[in-house]
């Protein structure tokens, strides 16, 4: 397999009050994950906030570093992580993205799946996921098996505990400049 494409995990931590609240139990740095299909970061998806200001409203988001919720959090802290994959493991992470994509609407926030990963129990719906859930499913379901756990266990951290993602940025989000 030529690993000739890259995809990018982005690790993040706004500092509100529900990180905080995620970051007292899991201890870890970062605890929002989004996954990217440009070093730009300008295709950048996940489960969090639909609305910046409205932190209960949550679903299938496209983020936008700039008018987004990160844009509410200028002191957010990252790390950014490049996976190098196939060719064909991107079309195929692009298809289940689609999916995504095209039913937004239908899909919710799982709230009740980040207390079972504190139960160490997956907690799964149709159509309802976390951050790190979400990303490891479109990995999952492209054939790409970081670890050996279901997509509803999968947090944040695990991301950070991979060997195959190389890290290329740590600091500011909002200091992130792309190829540097």
């Amino acid at each position: 397999m030529e690993a000739d494409h890259s995809v990018f995990i982005l690790l993040t931590n706004t500092g509100t009050l529900f990180t905080k609240l995620i970051q007292g139990y899991t201890k870890a740095p970062y605890n929002h994950a989004s996954i990217g299909f440009d070093r730009e970061l300008k295709e950048l998806y996940s489960f969090g906030r639909k609305n910046p200001s409205n932190p209960l409203n949550g679903g299938f988001v496209h983020e936008d570093l700039r008018t987004g919720t990160f844009s509410k959090y200028p002191d957010t802290t990252c790390v950014i992580y490049e996976l190098r994959v196939s060719g064909r493991e991107v079309e195929k992470m692009r298809r289940v993205l689609h999916v995504f994509i095209r039913s937004r609407q239908k899909y919710l926030y799982n709230m009740l799946g980040v207390i079972g990963i504190a139960l160490k129990e997956p907690v799964e719906f149709s159509n309802s996921y976390f951050c790190s859930q979400f990303v490891a499913e479109i990995l999952d379901r492209s054939g790409i098996k970081l670890w050996n756990k279901l997509p509803a266990l999968v947090t944040p951290d695990d991301f950070r505990q991979s060997d195959r993602l190389e890290l290329i940025y740590q600091g500011k989000l909002r200091e992130y400049v792309p190829g540097q």
